[in-house]
Parts: structure tokens; sequence; C-alpha cells
């Protein structure tokens, strides 16, 4: 058995040729950003990395950490790269290779799980945060949007430019748009128009060898994977073209809570049997948290459901009344507003706000320590379930 103190010598110059291998790699790794031959019009990429020594080192790494579990991890990147043009994007794909350095690679959004920004290895952050162009061109109904744009600013662009066109993505407005397509992202237009990655006609990517591709260039094979498979997989999504899909100038939202007082538990049964059998146009989803009950000094269960409708609240009314009477929603319950103001709506903003507020890239939840979880099933739960 090795002895005590030498234990501790070794384990001490193991740390101290880690620490000496990470200097050394980050230092070669740097040094090789610069040397890159990339574009004489491109911007100096000395103004896009950050080392741990950098004074905007944290305030970069953490502004899209909205997890207090990855705050204070001890696995943090030697470096930060937050690109301006493409070929800083494939210089940090090159020089990564060259130096042993994995890359993680985040939207400038926020990451629940840390898997854009955590690594057991030597590693560098790629953050889009500063690739966030929107194109938006109506006559074709299509975008290109970059990959470190937010959905909010997204939908702002469409809403800017139309009030009958939209957007199928993610509820959230602060989600960036690299992640939430290339991962399958969906909201309140899922039903009628699938996932935002099934809105997704042209994209271009930088390969592992640090080639720009289009769809044409890539293959359908890859084309494919990347819509919904998770673009960073196979390489770093720069932009999407997306399609924009048309939507009334007027469609209606609703919130309404029923408690286990007010027969959830057998509203959310029949929810689960008509959900999926709807008119394509609307979407109902359910939240339920643990509220307090009328009964002074205790606690109930409250189901909380919202919609959105892609029509008029008389047509809501007439569907509710024939599919779901159960909910007893009354035209009281709904607002009719612009597909803008839906997204508003379900974002926790006021209805009738400024879009502006969609151009905050700080969700408005605090940051928390938790841990979300989602799941699908095929099966309804059944009545001892919910209980």
């Amino acid at each position: 058995m090795m002895p005590l103190n030498l234990y501790f010598t070794v384990v001490a110059i193991s740390l101290l040729f880690s620490f000496i291998s990470s200097a050394d790699t980050h230092e070669n790794f740097v040094q090789c950003l610069h040397n890159y031959p990339h574009n004489k019009n491109a911007p100096s990429i000395s103004k896009v990395v950050y080392t741990q020594t950098n004074s905007s080192y944290s305030s970069i790494l953490d502004f899209s950490i909205q997890n207090l579990r990855f705050y204070n991890v001890t696995s943090k990147p030697l470096v930060i790269v937050t690109p301006l043009e493409v070929s800083h994007v494939q210089a940090t794909i090159i020089c990564s290779q060259r130096h042993n350095m994995q890359i993680r690679i985040r939207s400038g959004g926020h990451d629940y799980e840390g898997l854009s920004y955590v690594s057991q290895v030597p590693f560098v952050v790629l953050d889009l945060i500063n690739l966030r162009e929107i194109k938006v061109d109506v006559e074709n109904r299509t975008a290109w949007v970059q990959a470190g744009a937010t959905i909010g600013e997204l939908y702002y662009s469409i809403s800017q430019k139309s009030n009958t066109l939209g957007f199928p993505a993610g509820v959230c407005p602060t989600v960036g748009t690299g992640g939430n397509i290339g991962g399958g992202g969906y909201g309140f237009m899922l039903r009628k128009y699938g996932l935002a990655a099934d809105n997704v006609i042209d994209a271009e990517i930088v390969d592992v060898n640090g080639n720009l591709l289009d769809r044409k260039a890539m293959g359908e094979d890859l084309f494919w994977a990347i819509r919904g498979g998770g673009g960073a997989s196979f390489g770093v999504i720069v932009a999407w073209k997306i399609k924009l899909v048309p939507v009334p100038s007027k469609v209606t939202v609703f919130r309404i809570a029923r408690t286990l007082e007010q027969n959830a538990t057998e509203i959310i049964r029949k929810w689960q049997l008509v959900a999926n059998k709807f008119d394509q146009r609307l979407i109902i989803r359910v939240a339920m948290t643990r509220v307090n009950s009328s009964q002074r000094g205790k606690l109930t269960i409250q189901a909380r459901f919202e919609s959105m409708f892609l029509g008029s609240v008389d047509q809501l009314i007439r569907l509710m009344q024939k599919r779901f009477p159960e909910l007893g929603l009354v035209k009281e319950d709904c607002t009719e507003t612009s597909w803008i103001g839906s997204v508003l709506f379900m974002g926790n903003f006021t209805i009738s706000g400024p879009p502006e507020v969609l151009l905050n890239r700080t969700q408005l939840v605090g940051v928390l320590n938790y841990k979300a979880k989602s799941d699908y099933v095929r099966d309804p739960i059944p009545d001892v379930g919910l209980e």
C-alpha cells in the first residue's frame, strides 16, 4: 500500500500537471483562433474570446444559466467564444479539434439541464448569442433566422411584417431558436402545423471539418437528422430557413382553473379522451399545482386549462359545448386577440401590451434550484392514477 504522504504527493503532482495541461491547452487554442485565416472583413476574433481571467467571463457564462444547480459547478469552460461571423464558428471547430477541446454549443437562450455549458473534460462554450439576425419575407412566407435569436425575437419580427403570418414554435420567448427548432420544440399551434422543425425548409450548418453547408450541400439525410434530433449532435447550426404559416387576424385564448372541489378530476379525465380529437385549430393544455383550499387551513389541487384557438370566440364556444361541455367554458372566459397577442398571453405578459417585451432575453421567472422533466403518454391516466 502506498504511504499516505507519498499518495498526497502523487495527487498534488497529478493536479499540477492537469492544471498546466489545461492552461497549455486553452492558451494554444486561443492562439489557434487568432491564427485562423478568417475573412479579412470579419471583426477580430479577439473581441469575442473570453478566458477565465477575462473580467467579462463570469457575466457571459452566467447570462443564460436559468438553474441555480449549475451556478457553482466546478466544471467550467476554459474559453467562451461568442462569434460575430460564421468564420469565428469555423475557427472554433477547427482549433478545438487540434487542441483536444470539446465544444458545448448554446444559442443564447436557456438550458435547464446545463448540457450546453457543463462538461467533465476540457471544453469551450460556443455561444451563438451574437448571431441573431432575422429576415422575414412576407411575399414568400419564409424567414431566415440565425440560431442565436430567441423565439420571442422571431415572433416579434414576424408580427412587425404581418398580422396574418406566424410560426409554430415554443411558448417561452427567451428560448433560443437554435435549440428550440433543432430539439423538436412545439407550442400552441402544434395540432394545426406540427413542430417548429416540421416547418424548416433550409438550414446552414458548420460541419466537423469547418465547412458551411446548406440543405443541398449537406444532403437530405443530414437535413432530416437536424430537425428534431438536436442540431448540435451533427455540427453547429448557424441559421434556419423557416416556413411561416397563415393565422387568422383574430384568434381566441383562455385560461381558467378548476379545483378538486370543482370536479377537476373528472374534467381532466374527459380532457384526456377528447383533447386529441378536437378541431386541429384548437389545443388545450392542463397544468396541475397545489393551492389553498376553500376550506381554511387545507390544501387542494388546481388544474389550470390554457388554450389558443385559431378562430373566433363564437366558433370556439360552439365547439366546446359540443365536444367538452364538462369544462363549462363561457364567452366571458375568453379573449379575442391577434396571433402576437396570444403569444404575449401565453408568455404571461399583458395581452394588449407592447410586443417589444418579447425582445427581453431575461425570463420573467426568477432563477431557482430545480429539476424539471417532461414525459409523454399514449394511454389516458385512469381515475385512480389521477386521484
